[in-house]
């Protein structure tokens, strides 16, 4: 129990607190405690494959159909976190794998290719993984609907000139006598060029009759006439490798699909054609943020493994005059880009996991007669018993158990469902003080070093909470993309305590959108800079 009662209300933002500080929070709304009848329309047949089957007869028939939605009101132990399902990794057949090949192949014949000296053909392999952290920093290796080598020839040919340029730089400084005249530099610079283009562009060439003959299942997320007019190009051709199997329709009016596929409605219906149809991409028309039910379906497409996409069927960065990301992508003249709806570093993501343990450790060690210190406070003060073990949400919502400083006595039952405990007259000036201080999280530098935790990451919540806020708050359960942290954006910038839980979950988010190494170590240091400052209440 660390954190002062936070203000959320049903539309999510921030308003008074009201009775939040009661014992178990007995002001909580609880949305269709009465029935309420909704009408909404659904696809005919077993399953959306026989939807599809009539994709060149017309459009998918609907019926109409009226379902009661009550929700009776739970108590405190029935209303449990949602576990998590871990995303499923899947083979992507447009993997990275045969252009990194590309363009390491190009690097190794241009070195053989070169008269003179052999110091460069015995570096061949150290610039052939250099230049593909070039194109990887450029975005070259990202996914694409419609790659195309002559687009990405700018990119190419800046970091064909940098790496041989830096490679003859090198050679001149440690072997003057074997340097690279001007003619053999722009040779080698052309003959990279040339290489890696003709590489990349029999990639492509491969790629397209696979997705040709094998095209991927995909739903097109929108409403309205631009997802129709999404899901028609996809339909009409079959050179992006996506297969249209449903709309989901995001702002649940029903309708005809004006793309020959069967219109999904519900949650349920969208979950289920994910799964008869083995979906791997979802395209979404708007920003997934847009809304709350379209935000919920980023989700149930991330833990099925599925590739994200973000299509522009209004051409608003046209009108707009806004430029889109480079290298650009289209899709039958609509702006695409692929959604990464959460880090695909794993290398940095281990680098991360280890700093943390190093730095944990270290932070125990040095830390070691403060905490010392403050168990034998805690056990003066409030007698034996001086850790609190708690159960949090962590990672792709798994629970474990938080470790802190005792500050307050309070039972089971009080401790999972009660917000706040601050200014609670129970509690002693030994654990006030270290509430105020922040002492009382040291403990869960042991956290970090099992694994629990990371050092910066959203800040954990007991399962009762990340229900009832899951269900209040859009992208309240997006946190769980990222390791849980002792501190994070949020706390860094005063959401503390008496804050907004709409606010806390949307700098969480970004920083998990935003996140590297770089971003934690500076994290880490404000929270340094601020850590004996004196707060009410913890995060």
């Amino acid at each position: 129990m660390d954190s002062a009662p936070a203000r959320h209300t049903g539309q999510g933002g921030t308003g008074p607190a009201g009775g939040s500080t009661s014992a178990g929070m007995t002001s909580t709304t609880t949305a269709g405690s009465a029935g309420v009848n909704t009408t909404i329309n659904t696809s005919i047949g077993t399953g959306v494959k026989a939807g599809l089957s009539t994709a060149g007869t017309g459009g998918a028939t609907a019926v109409r159909r009226s379902v009661t939605a009550i929700h009776p009101p739970r108590g405190p132990r029935t209303d449990r976190a949602r576990t998590a399902v871990r995303p499923r990794r899947v083979r992507r057949r447009d993997a990275v794998l045969p252009l990194l090949a590309a363009d390491a192949l190009a690097v190794v014949a241009t070195a053989a290719a070169l008269p003179g000296p052999d110091p460069l053909l015995e570096a061949a392999a150290p610039l052939a993984v250099l230049l593909t952290a070039l194109h990887a920093q450029a975005g070259l290796y990202r996914p694409r609907l419609a790659p195309s080598a002559l687009l990405e020839l700018p990119a190419l040919a800046g970091r064909a000139a940098a790496l041989w340029c830096g490679a003859a730089a090198v050679l001149a400084a440690v072997a003057p006598a074997e340097a690279l005249g001007w003619g053999v530099l722009l040779g080698a610079v052309c003959l990279q060029i040339a290489l890696v283009c003709a590489g990349r562009g029999l990639v492509n060439q491969m790629r397209r009759r696979t997705r040709v003959r094998h095209p991927a299942s995909a739903l097109v997320v929108g409403p309205g006439a631009g997802a129709s007019a999404v899901a028609a190009a996809l339909h009409g051709r079959p050179e992006y490798g996506l297969r249209p199997v449903g709309l989901a329709d995001t702002e649940a009016a029903g309708g005809e699909g004006g793309a020959a596929v069967p219109v999904l409605v519900t949650h349920e219906d969208i979950r289920r054609a994910v799964i008869q149809n083995s979906v791997r991409h979802a395209v979404f028309t708007r920003p997934p943020e847009a809304d709350e039910r379209t935000a919920s379906l980023v989700r149930l497409f991330h833990d099925h493994g599925c590739r994200l996409w973000l299509a522009d069927p209004a051409g608003t960065a046209k009108v707009t005059g806004m430029r889109v990301a480079q290298p650009c992508d289209q899709l039958w003249g609509y702006a695409v880009q692929p959604l990464l709806p959460r880090p695909a570093r794993p290398v940095e993501r281990y680098v991360k996991r280890a700093i943390d343990s190093s730095l944990a450790a270290l932070a125990l060690l040095a830390a070691a007669p403060v905490m010392g210190a403050c168990a034998l406070a805690v056990r003066i003060s409030d007698g034996p018993g001086v850790i609190f073990r708690q159960e949090r949400v962590g990672l792709y919502g798994r629970p474990f158990t938080l470790l802190k400083f005792r500050t307050l006595r309070a039972d089971a039952h009080e401790s999972a469902t009660r917000w706040t405990v601050a200014g609670d007259c129970r509690m002693s000036p030994i654990g006030s003080f270290l509430r105020k201080s922040s002492l009382d999280e040291l403990p869960q530098l042991w956290n970090v070093v099992r694994g629990d935790m990371s050092l910066v990451g959203p800040r954990p919540e007991r399962p009762f909470f990340v229900a009832k806020f899951s269900s209040v708050h859009p992208g309240y359960e997006a946190r769980h993309r990222m390791p849980v942290g002792i501190t994070g954006l949020a706390q860094i910038n005063g959401l503390r305590g008496d804050t907004s839980i709409e606010d806390r979950a949307r700098f969480d988010n970004h920083y998990i959108d935003t996140w590297s190494l770089w971003q934690d170590l500076w994290i880490l240091a404000r929270t340094a800079a601020s850590f004996f400052r004196f707060r009410l209440g913890g995060s």
